[in-house]
């Protein structure tokens, strides 16, 4: 049995620390909002991002951060993108020297353009982070509907002693050692699914969806290997079955925010009505300042870009698009 502090109770967090508990972990989940912790105590279940779901009655929820993360064998970081490295400093005194931390969530530093693990090394040094990605809506992981999603890890040790802790008959975890592309993967098809709700919004079919999920990962894959992360892995899931799978379902929240801004509502309408962080709306900008950076052209997620932030109408978006000079579709390969 490990002890285990999940560091953001949100919909994610919440039903990691159900798995975790039902693997047989003792389990600690912190969260800054008091009123949000003390519903969780009395309730035993987060109405608001995982209803139905309950949660058991020795699991325990707490404010204070020192103590969630005290004497614990791992730390499971939960929180949204923006205030992964704020709570990161919180944690700086008390994050023991080899503490294994594993980031959960998904996301690029807008202006460092850094990755949320190495945010996260960035600010605790003395960890060693792990990530975890994949296909995996928290609302089918906390009724424990079968899921498959990739721990990445620079030690393969670690990355088999996370496996160990969260794997389990519905639960499947593989391991690898590209923390960069798992992570690069799970950031960027938040902003090509914002682009698939778009579409959605405005009323096209699944013709145009396969186009932006095929053409959406070929940009991923072009911006991670380039920055260093392995073709293999948007080939994984991390890369083209996360894509799908935001693409696709309602869960999503970067889908339901495309479909009401190609619906004619603005990003902060769009941000609002969904009631949760849309974390595709944060990475869009840190992907164009990264293409600029590394010389890759992104057409999907360049016209998002001007969608969100330069109120360029969304069908004028996808027309743009359809209309770009004739291409190959892979130049690799050979007449």
């Amino acid at each position: 049995m490990a002890a285990v502090a999940v560091i953001g109770a949100g919909s994610w967090g919440t039903a990691l620390a159900l798995l975790l508990h039902k693997n047989g972990h003792q389990v600690t989940v912190w969260s800054p909002i008091e009123s949000e912790i003390a519903m969780l105590n009395q309730e035993r279940e987060h109405k608001d991002k995982l209803p139905g779901v309950k949660l058991p009655e020795d699991m325990d929820f707490t404010c204070d951060i020192a103590q969630a993360a005290e004497e614990k064998d791992l730390l499971v970081f939960a929180v949204p993108s923006l205030f992964t490295r704020s709570t990161a400093e919180k944690l700086k005194r008390s994050v023991k020297q080899g503490q294994i931390i594993i980031n959960v969530s998904k996301g690029i530093e807008e202006h460092t353009q850094l990755t949320l693990s190495q945010i996260i090394e960035e600010e605790l040094p003395q960890a060693e982070v792990a990530v975890l990605s994949g296909p995996s809506h928290a609302e089918e992981v906390g009724k424990g509907i079968p899921t498959t999603i990739v721990v990445g890890s620079r030690k393969k040790e670690t990355a088999e002693y996370l496996q160990n802790l969260f794997m389990n008959d519905v639960f499947r975890v593989y391991i690898s050692p590209d923390v960069l592309g798992i992570e690069l993967g799970a950031a960027l098809k938040n902003v090509v699914a914002l682009a698939a709700g778009i579409a959605d919004g405005l009323g096209y079919g699944d013709n145009t969806k396969a186009a932006l999920i095929t053409r959406g990962i070929t940009e991923i894959a072009r911006l991670g290997t380039a920055m260093g992360g392995k073709f293999e892995t948007f080939c994984g899931l991390s890369g083209i079955g996360d894509l799908i799978v935001t693409c696709a379902s309602m869960h999503s929240r970067n889908r339901r925010a495309g479909i009401l801004i190609g619906r004619g509502k603005s990003m902060e309408e769009a941000m609002e009505e969904v009631k949760m962080v849309v974390e595709g709306v944060y990475s869009a900008k840190a992907a164009m300042e990264l293409a600029g950076k590394y010389q890759v052209q992104l057409p999907i997620i360049e016209q998002v870009n001007k969608v969100l932030f330069e109120h360029k109408p969304a069908d004028e978006a996808v027309k743009d698009l359809m209309l770009r000079d004739k291409k190959i579709e892979n130049p690799l390969i050979p007449w």
